[in-house]
This record gives C-alpha cells, structure tokens and sequence, in this order.
C-alpha cells in the first residue's frame, strides 16, 4: 500500500497531521518512534493547552490525541524509523526490514530536553525534576528551585519561576555565562534569584520526590548540599534529526528548514511540523499548531498532483 500521508513522529504535531489528513479522506500512518506521544508524555498536568480549564495530564492528552486521529482513519504505530528515501514521487520509509511507502511525508520527531544523564535526575523526572518551567512552574508556588545552566534560556526560566517559587538558585559549571548580558543584568536584578558558580549538580536528592541537591565545585571538588523541591534544566534541547541531517538543510540549531510561513523542506513532498523545526517556542499548542500547517500544505501538494 502507498500511503497518501505518512507522519514520522507521534506527538502533538503528528497527531494533529493526522487528524487533518484523515479527515480531508486521505490514507494516513503514524509511525510513532521511541518515545509515543512526544515530550508531553513526560509532563504531568498540562494546565496551558486550551479547552482544558480544570487541567489534562500529558500522557492523557496524548491518548486523546491519538484515538482522535484513529477516529478519522489514521493508521498509527508504536515504530521506529530506521532510514529513509525521500526522493522521487513514492517516500520510503524503513522500520529495520520493512518499507513503508508514501505519496508525501511530514517529519513530526520533535525534540529532546538535553538532561545531566544522571540516574537519580532519570527517577526523579516528573517527581521535581523538569525541563519546562513554562510547563510545570506553576507546581513549584511556595517553594524553592533551582534552574541548571547559564544560558539565556536559563536566565529566563529563572525569572519565570519566580513569579512561582520564593527563591530560585541559579547553577552554574563556571563563572562565565552564555547569556546575552541584558538577560544575564535582568536575573541579577531579581531579589528572588541566587547565583552559585563553578558548580554543577552530582546528584538529585529524595526518594519520590526532589528535597534537594548535591553541588560539586567544579575547580575544586569540594561536594555541598542545598534544599530545593525542584531542579529545572534549561542546558538546551536537541532537535531530532539525525535520519534527516544528511537529507534535508538544517538550520544553524540543528533544526530542519522549512520555507515560511509553510511547513515546507526543500524536497518536494516532505514537510517539518513541531520541535524539529521549531528552535523557538517549543509549545504543545505550537506544535499542533505546525502539525495542522504540514498537514494543509500535504493536501495541496496531493491536489496538485492529481
């Protein structure tokens, strides 16, 4: 079988590339990779999407999703791509030895947070430990937290929580900062928001839930304690592209062009939606948002075709 429309990825932008190519009567599959669902998996309660006033749990909204799309016909499954060819009219799409191919392919992969890979930070996930302050700060009124990085992604997180949290560490590997100095001048500004250089986390404390974390110097080793409920890592996110990087034009990011404001790659037939190609905003509502975009720019390219 030749699909119309064949969505490489399973988060908010894929289902939402499901959901409109099926309801306009096209052939659709999701093959939904290693993590089904997408970053919103990880996330406890989404209080952000809208049409959900009381709250929705990420992994629920995700279901929803998912059985909204196979509502309208779309095809999903718990796959993982191996390679790809995207040249010619027919896309092949390869899960170890099988084929699957298609008239047009939207990449939906997402992004990953990049995490300190540190075993007691991987328990602690959803427990204390976040990558989204945007997402889950409002969890941490009252409380104190830390941010983990020196970048203006990190500046800015810092300020965020602190519209939540009564105090907020700031942690950072030297006494050198990434950050644009206007960023930096504007955490330093904030009374709720404490620098420690020259540290970086050697562990997350608590057994089902983050009470603290164990600092280690990094000039001179020295290990030292603080007492927090909650560690947000703001040290970047990795697009996830590594079957596309030799394939498709990649931004200075790592992130898959596309030709805006159209979901577009420079191959014709192929189309980005969500965090691969988003460096910027890295919302779920954004990420639909693209989805339906990749979704509408593969129904004209099939109309143009016929």
């Amino acid at each position: 079988m030749v699909y119309d429309v064949l969505v490489i990825g399973g988060g908010p932008a894929g289902f939402t590339a499901g959901i409109y190519a099926s309801r306009a009567n096209f052939s659709v599959l999701i093959l939904e990779g290693p993590q089904p669902g997408g970053q919103l998996t990880t996330t406890t309660e989404v209080e952000n999407y809208p049409g959900f006033p009381n709250g929705i749990m990420g992994p629920q909204l995700m279901t929803d999703m998912r059985e909204q799309a196979k509502k309208f016909g779309t095809e999903t499954k718990y796959e993982s791509v191996t390679s790809v060819d995207l040249s010619g009219d027919i896309k092949k799409v390869f899960v170890g030895e099988t084929i699957y191919e298609a008239k047009t392919v939207i990449i939906a992969t997402g992004a990953s947070a990049r995490y300190l890979g540190i075993e007691s930070e991987e328990r602690l996930k959803g427990r204390g430990v976040s990558a989204c302050a945007t997402c889950d700060g409002f969890f941490f009124s009252g409380k104190v937290v830390a941010v983990v990085g020196g970048g203006d992604s990190a500046m800015e997180e810092a300020n965020f929580l602190t519209k939540f949290a009564t105090k907020v560490y700031l942690l950072n590997r030297s006494q050198e900062f990434k950050a644009s100095k206007i960023m930096l001048e504007r955490a330093q500004a904030n009374e709720k928001i404490e620098f420690i250089t020259d540290v970086e986390v050697n562990e997350v404390l608590g057994e089902t839930a983050v009470t603290g974390l164990e600092l280690k110097n990094t000039v001179t080793g020295e290990l030292s304690k603080i007492d927090v409920e909650g560690m947000f890592l703001a040290i970047g996110h990795k697009p996830n592209v590594d079957l596309f990087k030799d394939i498709l034009t990649l931004d200075d990011y790592g992130y898959i062009k596309t030709k805006a404001p159209s979901m577009k790659t420079e191959i014709e037939g192929v189309f980005a939606a969500g965090d691969v190609q988003d460096p910027i905003y890295q919302q779920g509502i954004s990420a639909a948002g693209s989805g339906c975009i990749a979704a509408l720019d593969a129904q004209h390219y099939l109309e143009s075709k016929k």
